[in-house]
């Protein structure tokens, strides 16, 4: 193997710390840890003794591109290194290696959410939740933030932004995200916004939703409808919108909320095992489209449930895991969102991602096409 496919594999970690670096004897490379790491967990590892069997069976795989100057770490030495090793660090390289294998294009929706590794606290903690931002059309998450629980998303996500590039993406946010600071950090990233609004949010919910209901003659305003069927599922989705510029609503709200130029509504119906639900959601955005286009951006938002925060719980097990001391589940997350963005990118196989696991973990050949090294 070539000296330049080592780099590829490596050199996104480079600026790390080694939190053993006062020790007199480090027997085991913080770079080989990391990549065996990588490795095992998109060829279906879920822990740390996963990672150790799997090093073992594939230590002859590993000696072409790692020095393994004492063969393949244990367990222990797993759980403590990644246990603690800066994630504030770890990220800035998984934000680097992304930014590498992701060319963001104009228009392009990124998705943010967030979602709580259930099994990752102690009696009386509260388990991490995670707040990621999820590229719809490249299907990569760009980068991840731990907060305490759910209700610190309003915190996280201005701080995840600011260490995004997301200059001419549209950021969709669920209600949780509907603030006046975010959208603000938005439109001074040279991005758009999409943010969905609920009734607690007092008068700009009220002042949006009194317009659909009571004001909607009085306006222009763009209509669309769409139908969708998949996994037994039928659903129709009306989208009406209106751009507010040169139009004599009386908003009171609009002032105070940096860049906002549209209000949208979508009337949904879903159909499931004979059963019908319907919901009417409202959103306030910075973008002057059509409605056709508002529908198409709000129903993309919630791949990042489908493609990123399902998946993980199902092919990867998320919720299952018990890892939880010191950095050692949040840095876990990080490896896993590698892992997942790695497989996504690899189109020659046409499996899901629990097949392109099972592939990589019998073929060595197509483990480097994960890696983009081949």
């Amino acid at each position: 193997m070539q000296q330049e496919n080592k780099i590829k594999l490596t050199e996104y970690f480079e600026d790390i710390d080694d939190p053993r670096e006062k020790l007199k004897s480090i027997r085991h490379k913080l770079v080989d840890i990391i990549t065996i790491a990588v490795c095992a967990i998109i060829s279906g590892a879920e822990g740390w003794n996963d990672i150790e069997q799997y090093g073992k069976q594939k230590k002859s795989f590993f000696k072409k591109f790692l020095e393994l100057p004492n063969g393949i770490p244990s367990h222990d030495t797993f759980r403590r290194v990644f246990t603690l090793i800066d994630s504030t660090q770890f990220r800035k390289g998984f934000i680097k290696w992304v930014r590498t294998i992701t060319k963001l294009a104009k228009g392009k929706i990124v998705a943010v959410d967030g979602k709580t590794v259930r099994r990752s606290h102690k009696d009386g903690e509260s388990p991490i939740h995670i707040v990621s931002a999820w590229a719809q059309d490249n299907n990569v998450v760009l980068g991840q933030l731990k907060t305490k629980e759910k209700s610190n998303e309003i915190t996280a996500i201005p701080e995840l932004l600011d260490i995004l590039d997301i200059k001419g993406s549209i950021i969709t946010i669920d209600a949780m995200g509907c603030q006046k600071d975010i959208a603000e950090k938005i439109i001074e990233k040279e991005a758009d916004y999409i943010l969905a609004l609920k009734g607690n949010q007092g008068n700009i919910h009220k002042e949006v939703k009194k317009i659909f209901e009571n004001e909607l003659e009085k306006v222009k305003y763009e209509f669309h409808e769409e139908n969708t069927k998949g996994h037994g599922r039928i659903e129709n989705r009306k989208c009406t919108s209106i751009i507010l510029e040169n139009q004599a609503i009386g908003l009171k709200e609009i002032n105070k909320w940096k860049g906002l130029k549209s209000i949208v509504r979508i009337e949904s119906q879903r159909e499931y095992k004979n059963k019908i639900s319907t919901e009417t959601r409202y959103y306030i955005s910075s973008l002057e489209t059509n409605a056709k286009e508002f529908n198409e951006s709000i129903r993309k938002h919630w791949s990042i449930e489908n493609s990123l925060h399902w998946v993980l719980d199902v092919a990867f097990r998320e919720d299952d895991s018990r890892i939880r001391t010191g950095n050692s589940a949040e840095n876990l997350v990080i490896l896993r969102h590698m892992a997942l963005s790695l497989l996504k990118q690899e189109k020659s196989l046409k499996r899901g991602v629990k097949g392109k696991r099972l592939m990589a973990a019998w073929s060595d050949d197509y483990l480097l096409k994960v890696l983009g090294i081949s």
